[in-house]
């Protein structure tokens, strides 16, 4: 039997509203996912830990404050100084379209912005996790 994918659902940033987080979340979960909320203000930091200890397949990071150019790519940066290389990290939230071939090229896999059917996003997981 197959391991199940486990997903860190974040929030990163002084950013409090966590609806869509808990949607996607929810969805992943009924999906078969198992998944980790962590809640909301944390420090990119404290997700990379997070991450590392839950030993997560997919990290998840939501944001609608409009510091995901900055929160985001530093998420990226400390999971990979974890050693965490092989960790899927997609994003989600309010983010202009503009902003989303940087937060690829920052090693962001995918961005799903609002009306992004959760289906989508379970398929874009369970095609990319390795």
């Amino acid at each position: 039997m197959d391991k199940r994918i486990r997903v860190l659902v974040a929030k990163p940033g002084l950013d409090g509203h966590d609806r869509g987080a808990k949607v996607v979340a929810r969805a992943l979960r009924d999906a078969g996912f198992e998944v980790i909320y962590t809640g909301i203000r944390l420090t990119p930091e404290q997700i990379a830990e997070a991450a590392l200890q839950e030993d997560v397949n997919v990290v998840a990071l939501s944001l609608l404050s409009g510091a995901h150019n900055t929160l985001f790519p530093r998420a990226v940066e400390l999971l990979k100084e974890k050693g965490l290389t092989d960790v899927l990290v997609i994003g989600g939230g309010v983010i202009p379209d503009a902003d989303i071939p940087g937060l690829k090229a920052a090693g962001v896999a995918e961005v799903f912005t609002p009306g992004t059917p959760t289906s989508e996003i379970v398929e874009f997981i369970k095609t990319n996790v390795k």
